[in-house]
């Protein structure tokens, strides 16, 4: 995988996990549910990743240049 594709896809990860995460917070004003902890425990998840692969992402680019 290249390293701008996974760039990409922790970006998306991160803040549409902070999207998701706040519309689990508006829905557990609503008297939430498992649904709601479920919404709330996926974008925490999601945006976990992401930042995961922030650090993935900038170790790829490190491997590149030094077998350069």
């Amino acid at each position: 995988m290249q390293p701008a594709s996974v760039e990409k896809l922790a970006w998306v990860l991160i803040f549409g996990g902070m999207i998701v995460f706040t519309l689990g917070l508006f829905m557990l004003r609503g008297g939430g549910g498992a649904l709601v902890w479920a919404f709330i425990g996926a974008a925490v998840a999601s945006a976990a990743t992401g930042v995961v692969l922030i650090f993935v992402r900038a170790r790829m680019r490190s491997l590149r240049d030094e077998n350069s």
